[in-house]
């Protein structure tokens, strides 16, 4: 079941992010559960309450939210933000193999997503696969090379990346 976000619903959700304090997610955390209350089984003000509890470090009750969310049929933009959340509350949480289907799902489903492959770096660094995530982070980078002083470095670069990625082969 997909319910749909009213323009109301956006006006809510943007209201509960001005509020935020991130030094005191309590308040924010309330709103938000309020908010899914009078919504109940809502996938995105699932997702939500999840992200809020993950801000206020309490990665276990985030994790089961954003498993509720997903369970509950999140799509687009939403999916892939609670993807690249839920794999990085999983990466906290220790669970890095967890991480990495989560992370390699998103990255199937929205293989264009910086989003996505910056969080899969970081898990793929926390399980010592350090030359992937350099290669994640290489070809980000390059791929955005217009908005950085990388320059005539980019194409050396993606070739660098491309290396990393097939685990610095010898010479060819």
């Amino acid at each position: 079941m997909t319910l749909s976000i009213t323009p109301e619903l956006e006006t809510a959700i943007a209201l509960g992010y001005e509020r935020r304090d991130r030094d005191n997610m309590a308040p924010t955390i309330d709103y938000f559960e309020d908010l899914l209350a009078q919504h109940p089984g809502h996938p995105v003000l699932t997702y939500e309450v999840a992200g809020a509890y993950d801000t206020a470090g309490h990665e276990a009750e985030a994790r089961a939210r954003y498993e509720e969310a997903l369970g509950l049929g999140l799509t687009g933009e939403n999916l892939r933000r609670c993807l690249c959340q839920y794999g990085s509350t999983l990466r906290w949480l220790g669970e890095h193999d967890a991480s990495l289907d989560v992370l390699d799902r998103a990255r199937g489903e929205f293989p264009e997503s910086d989003s996505v492959r910056v969080f899969r770096a970081l898990t793929l660094n926390e399980v010592g696969r350090h030359d992937e995530a350099v290669a994640e982070l290489l070809a980000i980078v390059t791929r955005h090379a217009e908005v950085t002083d990388l320059g005539r470095y980019a194409t050396g670069l993606e070739g660098l990346a491309a290396w990393y990625d097939r685990g610095r082969p010898a010479h060819e």
